[in-house]
């Protein structure tokens, strides 16, 4: 039999910030005949995330379904690891239904006391996996060092500041309004400031980390995040997560050059993509569930009702609309 589904792809590419019309739903019809290893699923909560925007804009031509991170519940299964009944988070797009097989699900999700199903997509889902993973794998920090976070509020700054409070230590942010501020010192930063108002960059990171900044978690890329290195100690580590500044822009954003930080303080700068860090998982899984059972790892979701509104919510999150993680309730 066909089941119906319903899902988002692109109009036209996009021409710096997306515009809800450059979204559109398209209806079609899946076959529930399953193959071996295949899974169908009801979308209970979608994902936006600001990789989407370039992923989309060169892999996913006009008409192909946007691509991105969901949990679904099973509705029927022919893969012997998920039954019907059962939860998973899949990368499944944005859609209603989807058929995915053991390529697409990331894991089940388990029914874990007081953490909702949405924490799914997000301090236990990809962007908890990528402040785990490419905080602690790449910055190494260590007990009493300075860490600089920026985009702080977001969905995987928020974490990365609260993950290096757990390690102990002194954890800087900045981010792009009053309110954001405010609940980035109430998940425990240190010290943080709006990147919007501040007239001298360097300078407010040099008072608020007179000691010099150890570790870096670049959320945003350009001229700012050059002029953190020159803030930084020898042997500091840059962990490059994403460069947000330039996603929505034309041209390429001028920033100042590296080089001569990085050798004269011996700077180790690395990017990474999330995926190479899948052996890592559920050692990531096991600590994140732990912090937030012990209520050391604070969760916040800025969530959007209604699938028709997921255009909406990806483009509020681009514009600095979400504290935390946002999610659209299907």
């Amino acid at each position: 039999a066909m089941v119906k589904s319903r899902y988002f792809t692109k109009t036209q590419e996009f021409d710096g910030m997306p515009k809800v019309i450059d979204f559109k739903i398209v209806e079609e019809e899946i076959d529930d005949d399953l193959k071996d290893k295949e899974i169908l699923g009801e979308a209970i909560y979608i994902s936006v995330d600001p990789y989407t925007r370039y992923a989309v804009y060169y892999n996913v031509p006009p008409g192909a379904p946007i691509i991105g991170f969901q949990v679904i519940k099973v509705t029927k299964s022919k893969n012997p690891k998920y039954f019907v009944g059962e939860k998973i988070m899949v990368h499944g797009g944005w859609r209603t239904t989807c058929k995915v097989d053991d390529e697409q699900v990331w894991y089940k999700v388990d029914k874990i006391s007081g953490i909702d199903t949405s924490v799914f997509v997000g301090a236990l889902g990809m962007p908890g996996m990528t402040a785990y993973c490419g905080f602690l794998e790449i910055c190494q920090p260590k007990e009493g060092e300075t860490v600089f976070v920026n985009g702080c509020a977001g969905a995987v700054g928020n974490l990365v500041g609260q993950i290096a409070k757990i390690k102990g230590c002194k954890v800087i942010g900045c981010c792009g309004s009053d309110e954001k501020i405010k609940f980035a010192k109430s998940i425990g930063f240190d010290d943080v400031f709006n990147y919007k108002t501040c007239k001298d960059y360097p300078g407010i990171l040099k008072k608020m980390a007179p000691n010099g900044v150890d570790c870096f978690f670049d959320n945003v890329g350009g001229r700012m995040s050059t002029d953190v290195l020159a803030c930084m100690n020898v042997g500091g580590r840059i962990s490059v997560c994403g460069a947000i500044s330039a996603y929505n822009s034309k041209t390429l954003g001028q920033a100042t050059m590296v080089q001569s930080y990085m050798a004269r303080k011996q700077l180790l700068m690395r990017g990474f993509g999330v995926g190479q860090f899948k052996d890592k998982f559920p050692e990531a899984l096991k600590h994140m569930i732990q912090w937030i059972q012990e209520g050391k790892l604070k969760i916040h979701e800025t969530t959007t009702k209604g699938f028709e509104n997921t255009p909406q919510a990806f483009i509020d999150m681009l514009s600095g609309g979400n504290i935390g993680k946002a999610v659209v309730k299907v």
